[in-house]
């Protein structure tokens, strides 16, 4: 059994596969960087314009700023590796990692599910919509969203963090807590399970009411022109996030558990970081795009008239 305090992980992914280091540093830097940019822009623009505090651009801006602390509990110790050309990380930094990674994954579905219910009142009860979306209540959902995720992940961090270690080898280019499980020496790991079911449970249920209130938006969409149109506009770009982050998620668990080692191992690699890569670029494009709002706002800070860009279009 080793010293867990003084311990340091070995983690094995990218440099253990990629041919042109300088290359994938290049491209992981530059998706880096305009992952921090067009998430920025959403929520300076949200911040400066007075006319974009409505509940639906704030729980927007809280989204942007997650995936910028999802992408930042990645980005820089990958970096930091390629530059180094070492996979070490101490045992700290792992649990560091973790509690990152994680609560950006739970903090990221809770957005969604309040999302989705800010835009089941705004379309299925708009005349009682200012009513119920008061900025108490925007304020209390926030509060809401980052107090569940803070105590999902530290309750799972505290269940790692008490299991001893008898390996030091990851095999994946990051922490997470499947495979730092793996690496527990031969003790009881069925509380580690219960609550990993727990919390599975738990985010099937908030899909759920996701899928539910998507059924009546739809339904609501589908008597008027008006109200079609605030479902393209709003809640397209929101459904396309909820699956884009749902596929990858999915795919990195399954990998976890039931991933070969040692087919395709570079590919492997990549697809499992697709949760931390793909919905923080996403999310500001999509939305960006699709809420006429915002994009007219961002156009004009850029000294773009909207009306020019809409007759091209």
């Amino acid at each position: 059994m080793l010293n867990n305090s003084e311990l340091v992980l070995l983690l094995h992914g990218l440099n253990d596969s990629l041919a042109n280091p300088l290359l994938y540093f290049s491209l992981a830097l530059t998706s880096y960087m305009i992952i921090i940019f067009v998430n920025l822009i959403i929520i300076a623009t949200i911040c400066m314009e007075k006319t974009l505090h409505q509940p639906i651009y704030i729980f927007l801006c809280n989204l942007c700023f997650n995936g910028i602390c999802g992408a930042t509990s990645f980005y820089p110790k990958v970096l930091h590796n390629m530059v180094v050309e070492s996979a070490a990380i101490t045992y700290s930094g792992c649990m560091t990692q973790l509690f990152a990674v994680y609560n950006y994954v739970f903090c990221e579905f809770t957005s969604l599910t309040v999302m989705a219910y800010d835009r089941y009142l705004a379309i299925c009860r708009p005349l009682h919509y200012h009513a119920l979306m008061t900025s108490q209540k925007v304020v209390q959902l926030l509060l809401l969203t980052w107090c569940i995720s803070l105590l999902e992940t530290g309750v799972g961090m505290v269940l790692t963090a008490r299991l001893p270690l008898c390996g030091r080898h990851l095999l994946k280019p990051f922490c997470t807590n499947w495979e730092v499980v793996k690496l527990s020496c031969h003790v009881d790991t069925t509380v580690n399970n219960i609550y990993g079911f727990i919390i599975m449970v738990s985010h099937v249920i908030q899909t759920g009411l996701i899928v539910v209130s998507y059924a009546h938006l739809v339904g609501a969409a589908l008597r008027s022109h008006a109200d079609r149109r605030k479902f393209v506009q709003t809640c397209l770009p929101h459904l396309i996030t909820l699956l884009v982050f749902t596929a990858c998620l999915v795919f990195d668990s399954l990998y976890s558990r039931y991933g070969s080692v040692y087919h395709l191992q570079a590919l492997q690699n990549i697809l499992s970081t697709e949760f931390l890569v793909v919905p923080p670029l996403m999310n500001p494009i999509i939305y960006g795009i699709n809420l006429q709002d915002i994009r007219r706002k961002i156009l004009r800070k850029l000294g773009i008239r909207p009306e020019v860009v809409l007759t091209h279009a």
